[in-house]
């Protein structure tokens, strides 16, 4: 528990420092999440994953997956709003080129690194919790998914046998 403690906050500066770098350097979204979320699992395993399972309350891990998916459909249908193509980023200069004092190619730049960001790096972390809790959960069948059907009550077997021998 206590190396869990002290890890921890490497390890998450470690994801946001490859999420944020992705455009410019090896990383992204999808390593930073990954990476991101790896510091709930190591949670989990260093104080117990019901514990965890409380701090952590399953609305913020699916809202966190929610709001990743929001954010990207939103960055990225917004050229569509202003009559380009899905996920064309210069559509954004004219509406916000002389407000931010950026150049029309830097807005590629710019909105590939808000994409990795806040859409992917969200959607990876919030669905890779997620599963993890719902995995760690397990799955307990029912009295009625135990007991046989009745065509194999009579011991016999699904496949049928007839016309072979055993040689």
């Amino acid at each position: 528990m206590t190396t869990v403690k002290v890890v921890i906050p490497f390890v998450m500066t470690y994801g946001l420092f490859i999420t944020f770098h992705g455009a410019d350097s090896p990383g992204g979204g999808f390593q930073g999440g990954a990476i991101i979320a790896s510091v709930v699992l190591m949670i989990a395993f260093a104080f117990g994953i019901e514990s965890t399972r409380e701090w952590l309350a399953n609305s913020t891990v699916v809202g966190l997956g929610t709001l990743g998916v929001l954010l990207f459909a939103a960055i990225g249908f917004g050229p569509v709003l202003l009559g380009e193509n899905f996920l064309e980023y210069t559509a954004y200069y004219p509406v916000f080129g002389s407000t931010l004092g950026l150049k029309e190619y830097e807005f590629v730049k710019y909105g590939m690194e808000a994409v990795e960001i806040v859409g992917i790096a969200f959607i990876v972390s919030g669905i890779m919790m997620g599963l993890f809790f719902v995995l760690a959960a397990g799955y307990t069948p029912s009295v009625d998914d135990l007991e046989p059907s009745s065509e194999l009550r009579d011991g016999s077997d699904t496949a049928s046998t007839e016309g072979q021998t055993n040689d």
